[in-house]
């Protein structure tokens, strides 16, 4: 069971220092997302972690859309409703269908796949489980990828992976 409620309130908008504030896509005045108002509890925390978050969702040289498809699979693997909710519309966003959407929660053998769609997900059921990449799954990836599009890839599932396991345990809710 997930917690239903948070274990740790968010901090109101104003009390979220504005070093923090700056990467949450919020101006002085706007609400922040839940995540980044709970974290903002632990403001040295907070901040080094946003700017590896930054990293990951908007400078990364993987695709949206294939950033996209990792995330919401490691979501649904973690079963963090949080991030599977936030990633729904930002995948939408970058160009995921609702019946890829769907697809994602059947995984990377759900018949209509494009092969190297299958092989993200592939990669994130991987690391979920075994916390490796096998080989013929690397030899797929490193095909088409460069390295920096590897490791790119491997942080992205770490870090979402990291994200659901503090969403999950934090009791994170939601916005309404």
């Amino acid at each position: 069971m997930r917690p239903s409620q948070p274990r740790l309130a968010p901090l109101p908008a104003d009390q979220i220092p504005e070093e923090i504030r700056k990467y949450t896509g919020s101006g002085p005045g706007q609400p922040v997302l839940n995540i980044y108002a709970t974290v903002a509890r632990h403001p040295k925390l907070a901040k080094r972690w946003l700017v590896f978050g930054s990293h990951v969702l908007g400078k990364s040289t993987l695709s949206a859309r294939e950033r996209e498809l990792v995330i919401l699979r490691t979501g649904h693997l973690c079963k963090s409703a949080y991030e599977w909710g936030q990633h729904v519309r930002i995948g939408k966003a970058a160009g995921i269908t609702d019946a890829e959407i769907q697809r994602i929660m059947e995984g990377p053998d759900a018949p209509g796949w494009a092969p190297f769609d299958a092989v993200l997900l592939r990669s994130a059921d991987e690391l979920h489980s075994d916390s490796c990449i096998s080989d013929a799954t690397w030899q797929a990836l490193a095909a088409r990828y460069s390295e920096q599009q590897l490791l790119d890839l491997i942080f992205a599932i770490g870090q979402y992976t990291l994200v659901c396991m503090a969403l999950n345990s934090l009791g994170v809710q939601l916005e309404r």
